[in-house]
């Protein structure tokens, strides 16, 4: 059970860390300037990235009980956003988000992947490793 935790738990750190660092990327590298939408997400992913972090190393299943609902909300804005991209009726929201606007596709590859369904399926993983964490951790 011990090893299936940590593996459970460097599975969601591994999934922040990497979404963390792909955001860095599109912003810091490739020079996407992000919406209003992708720094909300930001703001529920990057903690993500830190707490698990500390969780893994510390092999604490507990840290997983507030990191779950970050995922889940974070998974939320994730899929507004993608909405907002994707389904035509909800596109003229995306105009008034700011400098850059929410429904505007930096990416966008074979027709369906864009940042904010990257973010999605990382929050995506994260809760659903999360309650797997939670499931073993009751189970000891």
């Amino acid at each position: 059970m011990e090893k299936q935790l940590e593996a459970l738990l460097a599975g969601a750190w591994a999934a922040a860390l990497a979404a963390t660092l792909g955001s860095l990327y599109f912003s810091e590298i490739m020079g996407f300037v992000p919406c209003e939408l992708c720094w909300v997400q930001r703001i529920f992913m990057y903690p993500l990235a830190l707490t698990l972090a500390i969780a893994t190393v510390k092999k604490d299943a507990k840290h997983a009980y507030y990191a779950l609902p970050l995922s889940i909300i974070g998974a939320g804005f994730s899929m507004y956003h993608y909405l907002i991209q994707k389904v035509p009726a909800l596109q003229e929201a995306g105009t008034a988000c700011g400098i850059v606007p929410c429904n505007a596709q930096y990416i966008n590859v074979f027709g369906f992947i864009t940042i904010p369904f990257l973010a999605f399926t990382a929050f995506t993983i994260i809760s659903v490793l999360l309650i797997f964490v939670i499931i073993v951790d009751k189970r000891r």
